[in-house]
């Protein structure tokens, strides 16, 4: 397993208990969010849908990569990688 870093934008910080990141084993990028839900049970339905997919207005990158374009949620993870999550932001 992988030692991460996961980064909690500003926005869904109120769930987390007003932490920024948290740092985690994991071997994907599944396994990670899964670990930042159990550690924090009120993001989970504000980064997934009921039958367990990732919110579509969601975007996780590791690194510079979004892993929607880069094997999905099953992406596997290095020592030292930085996840983070980015919600989209619309407004008019």
């Amino acid at each position: 397993m992988a030692r991460v870093t996961i980064r909690i934008p500003a926005v869904l910080q109120p769930y987390a208990e007003g932490q920024s990141q948290l740092e985690t084993e994991a071997a994907t990028v599944e396994e990670a969010l899964a670990r930042l839900c159990e550690a924090h049970e009120r993001l989970r339905p504000r980064l997934f849908e009921p039958e367990g997919r990732l919110r579509r207005f969601v975007n996780v990158f590791v690194g510079d990569t979004r892993v929607r374009n880069d094997g999905g949620l099953v992406r596997p993870l290095g020592t030292g990688d930085v996840v983070t999550i980015l919600p989209a932001v619309a407004g008019g």
